[in-house]
């Protein structure tokens, strides 16, 4: 199946997919079972073999984070060579002795590596609050050591919660100077918000790369990709991305370069369709929306959260009903506190069709154009673009329905 396969991502023309578990030159990765679920893979293992590998990293902006959140802020983020990942307990809440087992994790997969601790990140998904069993997961990270491989198959494996399917690829960029790869694998289905959401994501290019460079690319890709999504509308305790740079492909990206661009816009691209990927698995979920908002600067971001996160709303996307009203009442409760006193007069069109014209319904319920608009909105990517009074600003969310098994899976999630 084509990676870039979303009409909101659009592949750039010097980009070409591989075998999506494929890895850039200079990485090795391993996923193994350790018991930390019932059954499947549960710990995995990312590692860069060079040297001079620079990094960057982004966390979750809740105010609880997870012991492996914690512990990997303190590592040296700009020269980070191996990732610890686990799925089957997130170990937040755990107090000192969760702690104690991030830290027995870093430590042991750095001597088993030839690595300093502070090189090695940390991420762990599953139940908040529950122990995360210390034994089973140095036994792991001790499996993965030995298993380690050219590819991510059983990494992306190893970091699924309640995701239907593993979310990587693998693309070939061609830059100016020459070619590189960039890899990514990703995991994410529900506790979605945008700020992030229960979700990671690793990148991996063989390109060579300053540690600021990892760090600019990093910060502007996840703010158009995983800051724009949400399923549920709740922020995680342990969102995490990881961007590591081999230099393995010899070819070097300076600052301010064609090559800087090129090759920002290949890493954009994988991360905005992953992020639309982690959407469209949210539990549960029949299709995916944006929400295009463009208006007064200062209300059209929290009138795109709103929209994005409201039940109604996202109920209306799952049973396909083009129900306007939902969408103008959640756009106008979150204007009344931005809307800098301007009346609430807004446009608003679905699927490219106008429904409200100033504030003033445009099509009549149950004419012909609204079965039309039933018939559009069934569609699995559905388009909202609301226009705001005002100007200067324009913004974006992706957003998944919200439908029955969403209910089911949460509710019984520990039983």
């Amino acid at each position: 199946m084509t990676f870039f396969r979303s009409r909101w991502v659009e592949r750039p023309g010097h980009v070409e997919e591989l075998e999506p578990a494929a890895l850039p030159a200079g990485f090795r990765a391993a996923g193994v079972a350790a018991g930390l679920k019932e059954k499947g893979l549960d710990v995995g293992l990312l590692v860069s073999d060079e040297p001079d590998t620079t990094s960057a990293a982004r966390f979750t902006t809740n105010a609880r984070v997870g012991a492996p959140v914690a512990v990997s802020r303190e590592a040296s983020l700009d020269r980070l060579r191996a990732v610890v990942a686990n799925s089957g307990g997130s170990n937040t809440g755990d107090g000192e002795r969760g702690l104690e087992t991030a830290r027995a994790s870093q430590a042991l997969a750095a001597e088993l590596l030839g690595l300093a601790p502070d090189q090695v990140g940390l991420a762990s998904t599953g139940v908040i609050g529950a122990e995360l069993p210390r034994d089973r997961l140095l036994e792991g990270v001790r499996g993965a050591a030995v298993a380690l491989g050219p590819d991510a198959a059983g990494l992306c494996e190893a970091i699924l919660t309640t995701d239907r399917t593993p979310k990587r690829a693998c693309v070939d960029v061609r830059l100016p100077s020459g070619h590189v790869r960039v890899a990514a694998q990703a995991k994410g289905a529900g506790m979605i918000s945008p700020r992030f959401a229960t979700m990671f994501c690793f990148l991996e290019t063989d390109a060579a790369l300053r540690p600021e460079t990892a760090d600019l690319l990093t910060g502007v890709c996840v703010k158009r990709s995983f800051d724009r999504i949400s399923v549920d509308g709740q922020l995680s305790t342990s969102d995490t991305v990881f961007v590591l740079a081999s230099g393995a492909s010899g070819v070097a990206v300076e600052p301010e370069t064609p090559e800087e661009l090129a090759l920002g816009e290949a890493m954009d691209a994988v991360m905005r369709q992953l992020a639309v990927d982690i959407v469209a698995d949210g539990e549960g979920a029949a299709r995916v929306a944006r929400v295009i908002v463009r208006g007064d600067a200062d209300g059209v971001e929290p009138v795109a959260r709103a929209v994005a996160n409201s039940p109604l709303v996202k109920t209306a996307l799952h049973g396909a009903d083009p129900n306007f009203g939902r969408i103008l009442q959640a756009a106008g409760m979150a204007y009344a506190v931005s809307g800098n006193g301007l009346p609430f007069n807004v446009d608003l069109d679905i699927q490219g069709e106008r429904v409200v014209s100033g504030g003033t319904a445009a099509v009549e319920f149950g004419g012909s154009d609204w079965r039309g608009l039933e018939e559009a909105v069934r569609a699995p990517e559905v388009e909202y673009v609301l226009t705001l009074p005002g100007e200067g600003g324009e913004t974006e969310v992706f957003f998944s329905d919200l439908g029955h098994d969403y209910v089911t899976i949460n509710a019984e999630y520990t039983t």
